[in-house]
């Protein structure tokens, strides 16, 4: 390969947005931000490169081989950001106060994660999310799923669902069976992936009943409206998975106030690729896409681990994937404005470059022509770079 390919190649996993979808990237992202204000939720930004130990603090260490490391001059470990949850915690812990809880705090920005590429995902993408710390309360958790159909919404999706599920649920029915805590994991692992093949081989490796065998193959099987719960209630013989069950009841309850409940649907299989989750979790899904479009849950031990023990909840958004979404549905993508190309004729650049700068101060989106020209040429430009108006500046 000669330096001058080695010069334009760009690395794996990465991506150029070019201006149309710069825009349209930047114009969700505008529309996301927007609403996680209206939500009450101040921006923080953290570190592109944090320590080592520190993005793998507490449930971490599993996603190391995933992350991109590098070293500083004094020998030091140091990572690309693989998610956003843990640079916030730590942010919570050593720099905010508890004085007004529960701390609500968004982001927009991009993630580093080394994994196969895929449509939709690559190694380095961009996520918008919020996390809300300070507050077991199940309000919390449902205004994190009120919030994710808003933004759905705000982006101009029209069918999508969010799967519903609860972590403790998974975990009580596996104390109520005594799972040995390694199969539990590779179980776990099998439902996270929907692979019931390795589910039921797992599964039949074990030493449990038939019954309790039945009842473990089902789990992935139990998604559906409310009736879900009841037969979940069923199985459920702890106080672990019942409280489990409890609490996504009164969560839903919550979202018919809100009146987004028509978009979420119980998924008791859903378990999330993070191990930090302690409660409920979900992900938004539309059709068309093997991916969930955003996720989140609650993790309430995570902040122990960076020495404040705060409950908390949060959710995620993948911005490509919201672009890709509209554009396997057909729908629309925000609109980029580009108002008026200011051009002129020769000898009529000084009075362009008063009137650009005059609708510019109006608010209004200009371009000033970098040479005199023709007018026929200049609205040939104006309409290749979609500019709505031309405003020629021409002699008397």
């Amino acid at each position: 390969m000669s330096n001058k390919d080695l010069v334009l190649e760009i690395p794996y996993g990465t991506r150029d947005f070019l201006p149309q979808e710069a825009a349209e990237k930047r114009a969700i992202e505008a529309r996301i931000a927007r609403q996680f204000k209206l939500w009450g939720y101040d921006e923080v930004v953290t570190p592109t490169i944090e320590f080592l130990d520190t993005l793998t603090m507490g449930n971490g260490s599993n996603l190391e081989p995933q992350m991109f490391k590098l070293f500083d001059k004094q020998n030091r470990t140091m990572a690309l950001r693989h998610e956003m949850t843990t640079p916030i915690a730590r942010v919570v812990a050593s720099r905010l106060g508890e004085e007004w809880l529960p701390h609500k705090l968004s982001y927009i920005s991009s993630v580093f994660r080394y994994e196969k590429t895929q449509t939709g995902r690559q190694c380095e993408f961009h996520q918008a999310g919020v996390e809300l710390i300070g507050s077991s309360k199940a309000t919390a958790d449902a205004e994190m799923i009120a919030l994710a159909v808003s933004i759905m919404k705000e982006a101009g999706l029209k069918d999508f669902q969010i799967c519903l599920g609860q972590v403790e649920f998974i975990n009580g029915l596996m104390q109520q069976c005594c799972i040995f805590p390694k199969q539990q994991e590779q179980i776990k692992d099998a439902i996270e992936r929907r692979d019931l093949v390795a589910l039921g081989e797992i599964v039949d490796a074990t030493e449990l009943s038939e019954t309790a065998k039945d009842m473990v193959k089902q789990l992935p099987l139990l998604h559906g409206d409310k009736n879900v719960l009841k037969k979940a209630y069923n199985m459920a013989m702890n106080e672990q998975s019942r409280r489990a069950l409890d609490n996504l009841t009164e969560i839903y309850e919550l979202l018919e106030a809100y009146g987004v409940a028509e978009y979420v649907t119980f998924d008791l299989g859903v378990i999330r690729d993070f191990s930090y989750y302690t409660g409920m979790v979900f992900e938004a899904y539309t059709p068309g896409l093997g991916f969930p479009l955003c996720g989140g849950g609650r993790y309430d031990h995570m902040l122990t681990d960076f020495g404040r023990a705060l409950p908390a909840t949060g959710f995620a958004v993948g911005i490509e994937r919201i672009l890709l979404a509209l554009e396997r549905e057909g729908l629309a993508k925000p609109k980029v404005e580009k108002d008026v190309y200011v051009a002129y004729a020769p000898g009529l650049q000084r009075e362009a470059i008063r009137q650009v700068q005059a609708l510019r101060a109006e608010g209004r989106t200009c371009e000033l022509a970098m040479a005199a020209s023709l007018e026929q040429e200049a609205d040939a430009y104006r309409q290749e770079k979609g500019y709505k108006e031309l405003v020629f500046i021409r002699q008397g």
